[in-house]
């Protein structure tokens, strides 16, 4: 049975890089999971606040991210996996 008038978009899963640690700066995050290649892109992009933590904005560099964190930049989505967990990645 269809309900009318409720389409739901579904995004896709975010793909999974876990840490070593209990927490992880943001700046030190996406770097470990290749969405910046450096950490001064990775300070430009936060500063110019095109990223995403759990959906809202954060443009603290040094923000302390805890495993269940979601992480969004330029449309790719990442979480944070727990210390130990199998990260879905290409490598």
């Amino acid at each position: 049975m269809r309900l009318a008038g409720r389409r739901r978009s579904r995004e896709p899963e975010p793909r999974v890089v876990s840490i070593q640690d209990d927490v992880i700066r943001l700046g030190q995050f996406l770097k470990l999971a290749g969405l910046v290649d450096s950490g001064a892109e990775a300070k430009e992009v936060i500063a110019d606040g095109l990223v995403e933590v759990d959906g809202q904005v954060d443009t603290r560099r040094g923000a302390q991210l805890r495993a269940g964190a979601v992480v969004s930049l330029r449309g790719e989505r990442v979480r944070v996996g727990e210390p130990g967990e199998e990260p879905d990645v290409p490598w």
